[in-house]
């Protein structure tokens, strides 16, 4: 089991590459048969091809991210966060639930994130 330690790290960097990184430095932080379903009741991503396609959607945008609650637990976390996106003129908040499982190296073995459209808020 991954320490409680490791874990907080893979989640810190996560968030920092999710704001500054590519698809590909952020994909490293995955096990290879990990999952993503973003937000939940969307179609689920398995592997590494379908992880890289999710984040290379959105990393040429302009954002920010800010941890706000992390709490972890055995090999498991879940934490708010908030995700400030810049399109122009307008600037929009999210701010998911994200639940990760971890496998003993701490890499990401399946994200979850929690929120929906009428999340979005415009800032």
């Amino acid at each position: 089991m991954p320490s409680q330690e490791a874990i907080t790290q893979t989640v810190n960097r996560y968030l920092a590459l999710v704001a500054t990184g590519t698809a590909d430095e952020i994909l490293p932080l995955y096990a290879a048969d990990a999952t993503i379903e973003d937000p939940i009741g969307s179609d689920l991503r398995r592997g590494h091809d379908a992880i890289r396609e999710f984040y290379a959607g959105f990393q040429d945008v302009k954002k920010e991210t800010e941890l706000a609650e992390l709490r972890v637990a055995g090999s498991e976390a879940a934490f708010l966060w908030h995700l400030r996106l810049d399109a122009g003129d307008s600037r929009t908040q999210i701010s998911p639930i994200s639940l990760m499982t971890f496998d003993e190296d701490a890499k990401i073995t399946s994200m979850r994130a929690f929120w929906s459209p009428s999340d979005v808020q415009v800032l």
